[in-house]
């Protein structure tokens, strides 16, 4: 019961500036109408209820199942396995995240259709797949993550110089949205459970990197479909 009360109170106080900042701008200069200000107050309960449920789950079951997938997998003693189901399960939760699905809503309906809802979700769920795969294996080879994000990054800048200009901030913003709050715990929490068994002494470092390799790799796919599809 302890665990709830301190989510509430966590979320309290995450939403309490974007509420103060609107108060404030309803009352000095906006002015929204009473309905449209009403559906606000509605919409900020809704939000704060859902994020308070959000975040206990994440807390008693996402956390916990994550680490405890990625600390079983290990001890079957084969290295495919943990990377196949890293690739797995990173897929998996892409296609569970709500901002890729904000964003590519909002890439549909501003490209009229020609950009659809679900080509863009795979998309930018494929490109997380294949990074989390690589995540897994940079923790079992100790690859250093500092190489990893040198040549990922590298070739973001040397493919943006052959995708269609429009394709390019959406896929920086492909990349921004994997880290949203149902990719990011379930990521995170998998790979510190594989490191703590692979990792050694490495462990609390070979654990964490992984949301910054698993968002290059949606940047990589949007920017392969815009100079396929452009």
């Amino acid at each position: 019961m302890q665990d709830i009360k301190e989510t509430v109170q966590e979320v309290f106080w995450a939403v309490l500036p974007i509420t103060a900042v609107v108060f404030f701008l309803q009352f000095t200069l906006i002015w929204l109408p009473l309905p449209l200000f009403l559906q606000f107050l509605v919409g900020l309960a809704m939000v704060s209820v859902g994020l308070t449920l959000f975040l206990w789950g994440v807390q008693v079951a996402m956390l916990p199942i994550g680490e405890l997938i990625g600390a079983s997998l290990p001890k079957m003693g084969k290295a495919w396995l943990v990377v196949f189901f890293g690739v797995l399960l990173g897929f998996a939760a892409t296609l569970a995240e709500p901002d890729v699905r904000v964003l590519a809503m909002q890439v549909d309906q501003v490209s009229g259709g020609d950009i659809s809802k679900n080509l863009l979700i795979y998309t930018v769920a494929v490109g997380v797949a294949f990074f989390v795969g690589l995540a897994m294996l940079r923790i079992i080879l100790s690859i250093p993550i500092t190489w990893l994000l040198v040549v990922g990054y590298a070739l973001v800048f040397l493919l943006a110089a052959f995708t269609p200009d429009y394709f390019v901030p959406v896929s920086f913003d492909a990349g921004g949205v994997t880290t949203g709050p149902m990719t990011v715990p379930f990521i995170l929490a998998l790979g510190v459970g594989v490191a703590s068994v692979l990792g050694g002494k490495n462990a609390s470092t070979d654990g964490f990197g992984l949301v910054a390799l698993a968002s290059i790799g949606p940047i990589l796919a949007v920017m392969l479909l815009g100079v396929f599809y452009g």
